[in-house]
């Protein structure tokens, strides 16, 4: 059985621990008050919103897919093409009676052509609607992305808030027992203590040197992700209140909002109309196509010797393509491409019920993270009285060494328990606000330009020529 030594029975080291003591109240904020050059939540969500590199690759993806209802579109434009066959032909006759005669011809073909489509099945026009509704889906991915950024920042902010205090926690722990172990030894040499006392302050001390050091490798690492996520190396952060001004009353309320505005909801939906135009698409191989061309043909044969051959046309043409039988092919695109419908509806119904399940656990573990600030509050304010109480009663004899690094211990874990519960407290309500679908710079209203998807397809939609993006790229 473990061996508490005598009890203490001098007052020495009074004013140092309440200065200890003193530090340890101040200790229970989280940060203290920022200077005037903080870093807030706000810039850093700024910043990753326009610097991000996956977000801004997601926008040019949904810039790639604008193009696709200029593509879409080209189907009602004529097609014009010019084309040129310049000719070098040697000719050498053999004639009855032996006698030959040879000849040089140079001449060229020139040709310039009009094609438009007439008739193809309304494929053009349903490939028009496909590929706008390709760009309303695309839209809600964008939003979702941002979504996810904008969570991965708070994450990331509120991992180096927490770091730094928790650094700071454990600075003040090792410190206490740095200066209690100086102090058990001084009482070893007065004889008030025993060796094992102070091999007791030793070993909390090693611990608590441990856990710094996992403290500070854990700040480490969250500084490094939050510049990956940030684009910046982070400064001194201001903790953040949780978002709970944007969030709905009650868990029906935030399932209904995200029902009609959470992106992956509202993206599925669009992919049902992608693919109901895609049959439309596929049917139209099954009807007639007419199609109308317009040439202008030039042909010149020259013979230096013998003759001069000029030609010149012009024309137009219809073409009517009535398909009977292809193989199959067109049924079988066709029966394809309703499968393709049932299963994006079924994706569609995956998507609600993975959207429901994380509103309902976003909204529990947001209200079990209130739950376990206010406990780890209390925790905190009655730790500290209990040392103060402790410590207060070793110094009458009451309580030994080993109680008051019980005491420091328990107080050090509480406040540990706590910086975690701010940081879960706000990060849970970020991310319930994600899980409804309001988690974007809009709502948040955020200090910075908005970047519209519709600028850029409103820029290149009805475009006929051209290399140049909008960017000027």
């Amino acid at each position: 059985m473990l061996s508490c030594g005598p009890r203490i029975k001098t007052r020495g080291h009074a004013e140092h621990r309440k200065s200890l003591i003193a530090a340890l109240l101040v200790s229970i904020a989280i940060i203290p008050a920022a200077p005037a050059a903080a870093q807030t939540l706000e810039a850093a969500l700024v910043h990753a919103y326009q610097s991000n590199p996956v977000l801004n690759a997601e926008r040019a993806r949904q810039r790639g897919t604008d193009e696709n209802v200029s593509i879409a579109l080209s189907g009602y434009r004529p097609q014009l093409a010019a084309g040129f066959s310049p000719s070098l032909i040697a000719v050498r006759d053999l004639f009855v009676d032996g006698s030959t005669a040879s000849a040089t011809m140079r001449g060229y073909t020139a040709q310039i052509a009009l094609n438009q489509i007439i008739f193809n099945g309304f494929r053009t026009g349903n490939q028009v609607r496909q590929a706008e509704s390709q760009v309303q889906s695309g839209r809600e991915a964008l939003r979702g992305v941002e979504q996810a950024i904008l969570l991965d920042a708070v994450t990331a902010f509120e991992n180096v808030v927490a770091s730094q205090a928790l650094v700071e926690a454990q600075r003040v722990n090792v410190t206490f027992l740095r200066e209690t172990l100086e102090s058990t030894r001084k009482r070893l040499d007065a004889g008030d203590v025993t060796p094992t006392d102070v091999a007791q302050a030793e070993a909390r001390l090693a611990r608590g040197s441990a856990d710094l050091n996992a403290a500070e490798v854990n700040l480490a690492i969250a500084r490094a992700t939050y510049e990956q996520v940030i684009g910046a190396p982070p400064g001194h952060l201001v903790p953040p209140p949780p978002i709970d001004r944007l969030l709905p009353g009650a868990p029906d309320q935030a399932l209904a909002v995200a029902r009609r505005e959470n992106p992956a909801v509202r993206g599925a939906t669009y992919d049902i109309d992608v693919a109901q135009y895609a049959i439309r698409v596929a049917e139209g191989a099954l009807y007639p196509t007419i199609t109308a061309q317009a040439y202008l043909l030039n042909t010149q044969n020259t013979d230096t010797q013998l003759s001069v051959a000029k030609s010149n046309q012009a024309g137009v043409i219809g073409n009517l393509n009535i398909p009977i039988y292809d193989g199959g092919l067109a049924s079988a695109q066709v029966r394809q491409a309703k499968e393709a419908l049932s299963q994006t509806r079924l994706i569609l119904d995956r998507v609600r019920r993975q959207t429901s399940a994380a509103v309902f656990a976003a909204w529990a573990t947001h209200e079990g993270a209130k739950i376990a600030m206010a406990a780890s509050e209390s925790e905190v304010r009655a730790g500290t009285i209990a040392l103060e109480g402790v410590r207060r009663e070793a110094q009458a004899g009451q309580r030994t060494t080993l109680d008051v690094l019980n005491s420091q211990q328990d107080l050090t874990s509480a406040r540990a328990r706590l910086i975690g519960a701010q940081r879960d407290r706000v990060v849970a309500s970020y991310t319930l606000l994600s899980a409804i679908g309001r988690l974007d710079h809009r709502n948040l209203l955020l200090s910075v330009p908005n970047y519209e998807p519709q600028t850029h397809y409103h820029q290149v939609r009805d475009v006929w020529h051209g290399l140049r993006t909008p960017a000027g790229q």
